[in-house]
């Protein structure tokens, strides 16, 4: 038991220390153990986060591909007050409707964006990005080379999920139903011959 209390010292230090995600490869590689042991290892040391009255938990992304260190969200309110940032950002549905395309279709070029909202999205993908909802994540093997976008990591501990797996499907019928009102809206009228 020792060896684990060690193992779970180790696995804090180095998400904290990394700041960042780590993969399951580098955690089980700084602790010279196999894989499937160190996932025990961080979902147990998740388990204790959420038994215990503590101000952190472990996220996990892609399917225990990669974990994080992160602040519990019901401490926000005393973390801001030292650190003086902006609670939150403000996501009007112009930004959820690109946010979802992106989400949905990505990788995803601002041109099909715009194609799929029929508007100009340039200011709606440019705040994503400041928000770092989305990013940059390649070029798109075309005339131009337009930049390919994507959702982050924050996109995922924004809306409590860690895999793109995790977002909802969408409902058939509810997707022709959206379509014929945005055809509505756009004035597009559908006659049958």
């Amino acid at each position: 038991m020792d060896n684990n209390k060690n193992q779970y010292a180790a696995i804090e230090a180095i998400l904290f220390a990394a700041g960042d995600a780590v993969t399951l490869d580098q955690l089980s590689t700084a602790l010279e153990t196999d894989k499937e042991e160190v996932k025990q290892l961080v979902f147990e040391l998740q388990k204790k986060y959420e038994e215990e009255d503590r101000g952190i938990r472990v996220v996990d992304f892609d399917n225990g591909e990669r974990y994080q260190l992160c602040t519990k969200t019901e401490y926000y309110e005393e973390l801001i007050k030292l650190v003086n940032v902006p609670k939150s950002h403000s996501l009007t549905d112009v930004l959820l409707e690109t946010l979802s395309i992106v989400a949905y279709k990505q990788p995803v070029t601002r041109v099909e964006i715009e194609k799929i909202r029929g508007v100009s999205s340039a200011h709606a993908v440019n705040k994503l990005v400041e928000y770092n909802l989305i990013t940059e994540v390649g070029r798109l093997d075309a005339p131009g080379h337009p930049i390919l976008f994507g959702t982050t990591d924050d996109f995922l501990r924004c809306f409590g999920i860690s895999s793109m797996d995790d977002l909802p499907d969408i409902d058939p019928a509810k997707m022709a139903d959206f379509r014929k009102e945005a055809e509505e809206e756009a004035g597009v009228i559908n006659v049958e011959v």
